[in-house]
């Protein structure tokens, strides 16, 4: 696979060397569809929140921490994955020397991109609640362990990722409700960044870090969502002015549980896969233990061709497995009814997908 980095708004031209974009500085003032036909389909695997525990608490065996559903994960052309916190040796934390209980912070050691790439990721979502947790020097850290172990990195402001698979060139771009990353809150923004991609790849994939959190946060309200005193933004809103806007497909995590999925416009929109991976870091116990990785093929026209979503559920450590009983799937399925009835992803017991008839 042939990468181009990630790319701020700022740096448009040096996009255009990179990426091959005709004019990325008036990208958005293209009209975004008719689209030309995709030269090819891709396929992408993706993971919620995934952090391998908070330094000096560490796994005994990072690199193999995965190895379970490692070939589940690196099924596809593409892995991408949120990556909840940072990898760097700061200790400078946001939450101080005498943290309240609502205040968590995470990191693992720069290395660490090293094992996330052993594990197959090709690109990261830096755009959520964390990737801040250890200041300036924590972001620094973070995108230099990602570029050195050959990661493409989106969600900081402005950022880009386009990766290159034979002929079809995706691009990644991160959202979540805060200034310090690409801010889902900020519609005026978040266009102009999703039509840049739009001019610069054939496939585009959003991602959004938002709604509330919990298990008792597994529906898709279609409403303004709050978590700790902070807007986490209006999810199918959001989703949905993606698509408008060119967005291929649509992926999320932030809730800490799984939720529903549903099609517009002939686009998957995947509301939350929750945790996927931890070491200690997050609550777990019923939904807040069930998880997935989906799989997703999008075809030469942008439309989706294929999906299939891969039960897994975490242990006490935090550690996935596969979940043969498929209860991720059924919770799924049943949430994707609920929220979104005749729009609702369409799932087999074993968990392939297929849009509503």
């Amino acid at each position: 696979m042939v990468r181009a980095r990630a790319v701020p708004v700022a740096a448009a031209l040096l996009a255009a060397v990179v990426v091959g974009m005709a004019s990325p500085a008036f990208a958005s003032e293209r009209p975004v569809r008719p689209r030309t036909p995709k030269p090819g389909s891709v396929s992408i695997s993706f993971v919620g929140d995934t952090i391998l525990g908070d330094t000096p608490s560490l796994p005994a065996d990072p690199a193999h921490y995965l190895d379970a559903v490692k070939g589940s994960l690196d099924h596809a052309d593409v892995v991408f994955g949120n990556l909840e916190g940072t990898l760097t040796t700061s200790t400078d934390s946001k939450c101080g020397s005498n943290p309240s209980p609502n205040c968590f912070d995470f990191k693992n050691p720069p290395s660490y991109g090293g094992v996330f790439a052993g594990d197959g990721f090709d690109v990261m979502n830096s755009a959520n609640n964390h990737s801040h947790d250890f200041g300036e020097l924590g972001v620094l850290q973070t995108s230099a362990s990602l570029q050195r172990h050959d990661i493409d990195q989106t969600g900081l402001p402005g950022q880009i990722a386009i990766v290159t698979d034979g002929k079809t060139k995706v691009a990644f771009v991160g959202f979540a409700p805060y200034s310090n990353t690409c801010n889902l809150l900020d519609y005026g923004a978040a266009k102009t960044l999703i039509r840049r991609a739009v001019g610069a790849a054939d496939v585009v994939v959003v991602y959004m870090h938002a709604g509330a959190e919990g298990a008792g946060a597994t529906h898709v309200t279609g409403r303004e969502e709050y978590a700790f005193g902070e807007d986490r933004g209006n999810p199918r809103k959001f989703a949905h002015f993606a698509v408008d806007n060119g967005a291929d497909l649509v992926l999320a995590s932030g809730p800490h549980v799984l939720r529903g999925m549903e099609f517009y416009r002939h686009r998957l929109i995947a509301y939350s896969l929750g945790n996927f991976a931890a070491f200690h870091n997050f609550g777990t116990g019923g939904v807040l233990s069930l998880s997935g990785i989906l799989q997703v093929t999008v075809g030469p026209h942008g439309w989706f061709g294929s999906g299939h979503l891969v039960s897994t559920k975490l242990n006490d450590a935090d550690q996935p497995h596969h979940d043969w009983s498929h209860q991720a799937v059924e919770l799924v399925h049943t949430l994707s009814n609920d929220d979104f009835g005749p729009h609702a992803a369409r799932f087999s017991d074993e968990g392939l997908i297929t849009p509503p008839s």
